[in-house]
């Protein structure tokens, strides 16, 4: 059987014991679609499959599996002696002290057997009622972490929808949740499958408690294990690949991959892997969205949690992709795709489910199946998201802050075009390692939704979008000195060489000003990008606070060359005429004027472009060379553009 030989069947729950007759047994919410097992063709390629996959290294070693359960019990120690401490402090008697304790669970892909070399676990504390998370767990459980040698890259998250507490222990990467249930004492023992353990808490303190519920519950509801735990090997291991697999960009992430899995599973109960990694194509791709997919029926409780239910709740009836957890309180575990990242997520499953057709009728191989999926080859407009921060640490908080709101901000555009312009989030993050700071970057292509008429000329203004995007990132509430971000439009020629680590690409400044994107023929849309520039070689207005960050010409989007005066004269004595778009226009002789009144004869003046009309002159000018662009060029087409068409700057 595939997968039976994998090393993570040793560090997971043992599966339930096999069912008998499993053909009259009824798995889901509906009858199977087929009781059908693999022929001699299916079992070959299961093999097949088998071999890539291990091939591939998506297995870990026994090596790494037992240096995993001896952090896991490490940590299990560490918050037990944690409990004792604060039960002490808090002038508990000296049987309570003995008898404190906390508890260590884990879920997602390392409860479900699932997880790959690398890849995090996921892990609860359960505690006692007297021991808060606020205060006891993310300043005394912390405090406690930092002191420890092994732990690295600590970093509380307690502002997230389900508050965690990132750290890397011994090179293992945890995600720490903590839920403090109804008990003084909490047992060894203590079954977090019962209902009883959702009494008397809130709703945050239910959430951290469901992922454990969920992964059980899972484990439960399928009809073979093995197969199960493959075949999800199998697609997260693709949809990394295509570049979709993501909950907080928007696409799905290991929950929602394990609940589609399994409910094929149930569809499908006597197929083997290569059976199921074949039809979960066919049938994801025609199904009926946004019909939800569940495991099994959806149950209210008289606890009065908030459960998943459109009838009722208008808001859960705008979810696009409903995949629903099979434990009480049921919740959508996708909430967050957008009409963006559902379309790239059925474009893929297309893709998946032509390629495995092919291989059926053994006309490729499985390693097509996986070909990573190339993103910048894939559109010709790109919005470059850069973040900076004064050392690694504060990046790596300062872009977890970012990247949770990436979705905000495909959603905001969708909203302000109409839904006509339509984004793809690149789940992964570019770093440029020669910039003296610390740096990151996110991209994502832009393209006008396919079958829209528009007319010539259209224009899709996101300056506005941007800019509440970049206040609501800058809230942020732990935002320290030297964290900025930039965001830019990038056509695919300017793409810098960093996005690139197979291969080198000439890099190309982005624009510096006022970009109009060209998604297609017929339409284009503006991004105002707000840039500084350091040196002597600008006044700055008196009142304007020195940047505390790191030196920005070390960026990318400040490698700009200064308006020097000669600059200036030379593009106040050129013809006038300018290109706009390929065509030579002549422009009114009051623009040449603006242009000199610019310059104060050695230096450029900065001008409140709130206050005066040639402060788009002004911050042209402070631009210098655009690529391959000549700067008084450059000038004169933004000039005319500025002056002509109301819609842009």
């Amino acid at each position: 059987m595939v997968g039976s030989n994998s090393p993570n069947s040793s560090v997971s729950p043992p599966p339930p014991p096999a069912e008998q007759n499993q053909a009259s047994k009824h798995w889901g919410v509906t009858k199977s679609l087929s009781h059908v097992g693999p022929t001699n063709a299916d079992i070959h390629r299961n093999r097949e499959l088998q071999k890539f996959l291990l091939d591939s290294g998506i297995y870990e070693s026994a090596e790494e599996s037992a240096k995993r359960e001896l952090v896991l019990e490490k940590l299990k120690q560490i918050v037990k002696v944690w409990v004792k401490q604060l039960t002490r402090i808090k002038g508990y008697s000296d049987q309570m002290v003995e008898d404190a304790n906390a508890v260590i669970f884990t879920f997602g892909s390392y409860r479900l057997g699932v997880h790959g070399p690398g890849s995090d676990i996921d892990t609860l504390c359960v505690g006692p009622s007297y021991i808060n998370r606020e205060k006891d767990f993310f300043y005394g459980l912390h405090s406690i972490l930092n002191e420890i040698e092994e732990v690295t890259e600590l970093q509380p998250i307690p502002d997230a929808r389900v508050p965690v507490m990132k750290f890397k222990f011994d090179g293992i990467p945890i995600d720490l949740l903590y839920a403090s249930v109804s008990l003084l004492v909490v047992p060894d023992d203590f079954d977090i499958s019962n209902i009883s353990v959702l009494y008397n808490i809130d709703e945050t303190t239910a959430c951290s408690l469901n992922g454990c519920r969920v992964a059980d519950q899972i484990l439960k509801l399928v009809p073979n294990v093995e197969n199960f735990r493959t075949t999800l090997q199998c697609l997260k291991f693709w949809a990394k690949r295509r570049g979709i697999y993501s909950n907080v960009m928007g696409f799905l992430g290991g929950v929602n991959w394990a609940i589609l899995v399994a409910r094929l599973c149930q569809f499908y109960p006597q197929a083997n892997p290569s059976m199921l990694v074949s039809r979960f194509f066919r049938v994801y791709t025609l199904w009926r969205w946004p019909n939800a997919v569940t495991l099994c029926e959806i149950e209210h409780n008289a606890l009065g949690f908030s459960v998943w239910d459109p009838r009722i709740n208008a808001w859960d009836g705008l979810h696009l992709m409903p995949i629903i957890t099979p434990a009480y309180p049921c919740m959508n575990s996708s909430y967050n795709v957008s009409a963006s990242t559902l379309r790239v997520m059925l474009e893929q499953f297309q893709f998946g489910k032509n390629i495995c057709e092919d291989i059926e009728l053994n006309k490729l191989k499985w390693s097509a199946l996986f070909e990573s999926y190339s993103f910048f080859e894939s559109y010709k407009n790109f919005l470059q998201v850069e973040m900076i921060a004064s050392d690694l640490d504060d990046l790596r908080s300062w872009k977890g802050w970012v990247e949770s709101r990436l979705r905000q901000l495909i959603l905001k555009i969708e909203r302000d075009t109409g839904e006509i312009l339509q984004c793809h989030p690149n789940p992964r993050d570019y770093a440029d390692s020669s910039k003296q700071c610390a740096h990151s970057a996110f991209f994502m292509g832009l393209q006008r939704k396919q079958g829209e008429v528009v007319q010539e000329g259209q224009q899709f203004d996101i300056r506005k979008t941007v800019d509440e995007f970049r206040h609501q990132i800058k809230s942020y509430l732990y935002r320290k000195p030297g964290m900025e971000i930039y965001v830019s439009h990038v056509r695919r020629k300017q793409i810098p060489s960093y996005a690139y680590p197979e291969g080198y690409k000439r890099n190309r400044n982005t624009k510096p000003i006022n970009e109009v994107v060209q998604v297609d023929k017929m339409s284009t849309v503006s991004v105002l990008k707000r840039k500084k520039i350091d040196g002597p070689e600008l006044e700055r207005s008196p009142e304007k606070r020195a940047s505390v960050g790191p030196k920005l010409q070390d960026s990318v989007l400040s490698e700009r060359i200064c308006a020097r005066s000669s600059v200036v004269e030379k593009a106040a004595v050129i013809r006038p005429c300018v290109f706009v778009d390929g065509v030579n226009k002549q422009v009114d002789p009051t623009i040449l004027k603006n242009v000199r009144l610019a310059s104060n004869g050695r230096d450029m003046k900065l001008i409140d472009r709130d206050k005066e009309p040639n402060a788009t002159v002004a911050m042209v000018l402070k631009s210098g060379e655009v690529g391959s662009e000549p700067v008084q060029t450059n000038v004169m087409r933004h000039v005319y553009k500025q002056l002509r068409t109301p819609c842009i700057f």
